[in-house]
C-alpha cells in the first residue's frame, strides 16, 4: 500500500491522490469525486504516509493501522465515521488495542476510519509486512554475483 501519493489537505474533506507537481504546488484530484484542485505550499497537507498514530510503545504508522483495522473487520467496510465516540472508541480499540487514549481523540478516529473506507472502496489496502518482503526480495535479487563480475572481467582481458 503506497501511501506517499495520498493526501489530505486541512479544511477539505475527503482523500486526494497527488496528480501533478507545480511550481508552488500540487495538483490533486478528490478520490470521492474525482475533482481536481491546486494546493498551494502554503495549505496544509499531509501525505498519509507521514501519518502515524500515538500507542503507548512507539508511533504505529498509518499503514499498519489501516491494515489491522483491516483485519478486524476482515476487508469489510467497519464502522461508520459518523457512529456515537463510544462506538468508534470501542472499534478503534478492538483494532488498535495499545492505541495512547490520552492523545488519539474521537476526532482522529473518525478521520481514520472514513480514509479507511475510501482507500477500501479503491483497493489500496494491503499487509505492509508483505510488500516490505517483496521490496527487500527484489533489492536482494538486483545484486550482481560478485563471481559473476570475475568473470567478466577475465572474458575483458583476454
Amino acid at each position: 500500500m503506497d501511501l506517499s501519493k495520498i493526501m489530505t489537505v486541512s479544511g477539505k474533506p475527503g482523500l486526494y491522490k497527488v496528480i501533478a507537481q507545480t511550481r508552488n504546488g500540487l495538483i490533486v484530484e478528490s478520490m470521492q469525486d474525482g475533482k481536481r484542485m491546486p494546493v498551494f505550499a502554503t495549505d496544509r497537507s499531509s501525505a498519509l504516509e507521514d501519518i502515524s498514530v500515538f500507542t503507548y510503545e512507539k508511533d504505529m504508522p498509518l499503514k499498519e493501522v489501516l491494515w489491522a483495522i483491516h483485519q478486524k473487520y476482515e476487508g469489510q467496510e467497519g464502522p461508520d465515521p459518523k457512529a456515537s465516540p463510544d462506538a468508534l472508541k470501542t472499534a478503534f480499540e478492538e483494532a488498535i488495542p495499545d492505541y495512547d487514549k490520552d492523545r488519539v481523540h474521537v476526532s482522529d478516529m473518525k478521520k481514520i476510519f472514513a480514509w479507511y473506507r475510501i482507500l477500501l472502496a479503491e483497493d489500496m489496502i494491503s499487509d505492509p509486512d508483505a510488500e516490505a518482503n517483496e521490496a527487500s526480495d527484489k533489492t536482494a535479487g538486483d545484486e550482481e554475483d560478485p563471481k559473476d563480475e570475475e568473470k567478466k572481467e577475465t572474458k575483458d582481458n583476454t
